[in-house]
């Protein structure tokens, strides 16, 4: 059964949720929409970057990089669906804009 039908379920059951069973359910759900949005995400990207036959050199190691970055942030919303209390990571630079 999946995290929407349990949540759903429990919701028009008639009886009240305790605190740490509404807590269990929420994450449970966040966890899975989050990997099914990776997914989704890591999906569309793979067509995305391949190389073509008009691609030069540089272009596909640019494609490479964004591809790269791409990723990261994909890991990055993996990380945080799966986590039992979300924190965002931390910046990688500096800047304070």
């Amino acid at each position: 059964m999946n995290a929407y039908t349990t949540a759903y379920q429990a919701l028009t059951r008639g009886r009240p949720l305790s605190p740490d069973e509404a807590a269990r359910l929420l994450a449970d759900l966040r966890t899975e929409q989050g990997v099914e949005f990776a997914d989704l995400l890591e999906r569309g990207l793979s067509d995305k970057f391949r190389r073509t036959d008009t691609d030069t050199n540089a272009a596909f190691r640019k494609k490479r990089a964004t591809y790269g970055a791409s990723m990261r942030v994909i890991s990055a919303l993996r990380a945080l669906a799966r986590a039992p209390r979300p924190t965002l990571p931390n910046q990688r630079n500096r800047s304070t804009s």
